[in-house]
């Protein structure tokens, strides 16, 4: 039995309210994460703040999304896996490089593995990357700031994935085609 109950528009706190209603606006539909994270108004803006934030950063749809899946498959959240999937999907990324970032092994792309190896070694070492991985991710032609914008992804992405296990949010109808279940 879980504690956390998924909220609507109507039953959120006052103060998740809008945010409630803006993302259900976006999806047609009101993902059950969002549901269970507006018990916490503060938790549901700040992800939804973050998230926005590595929206415009200057990696690109497919890098972001890079970003997002090496976070997820490494958290081992479903929902993310599954909803992420959808996202590259719709920009037109390779099944090949889908199926590579959904299995965590190596990209296609020489530069997109770089910057999942990058995004792992930011996770791996809670910030303090080596030197030489972080000179890899910038002799594949990343530059500095981007470093720093890989961390905003890894930290929004991580308060979504540990608040998805944390209330065992379930995959959503709309999602069901790209469910996904970490290697054992």
């Amino acid at each position: 039995m879980s504690v956390f109950i998924p909220h609507t528009a109507e039953t959120a706190p006052t103060t998740a309210r809008r945010a409630v209603e803006g993302v259900q606006g976006r999806f047609g539909w009101l993902p059950t994460p969002v549901a269970l994270m507006a018990e916490s108004p503060q938790l549901l803006s700040g992800f939804l703040a973050a998230s926005a934030g590595f929206e415009q950063t200057s990696l690109a749809p497919v890098e972001r999304e890079v970003v997002i899946l090496t976070t997820s498959t490494s958290h081992e959240c479903h929902f993310c896996v599954a909803l992420h999937t959808g996202k590259i999907t719709e920009i037109g990324a390779s099944a090949a490089l889908i199926t590579a970032l959904r299995a965590g092994t190596e990209l296609p792309e020489r530069r997109l593995e770089a910057l999942r190896q990058f995004t792992l070694a930011v996770l791996k070492h809670r910030g303090a990357v080596p030197d030489d991985q972080l000179d890899a991710f910038l002799g594949a032609g990343y530059q500095p700031g981007q470093a720093l914008d890989v961390v905003l992804g890894v930290g929004a992405y991580t308060m979504s994935t540990f608040a998805n296990r944390l209330t065992r949010a379930p995959l959503d109808p709309p999602l069901a085609a790209h469910a996904w279940t970490p290697a054992a």
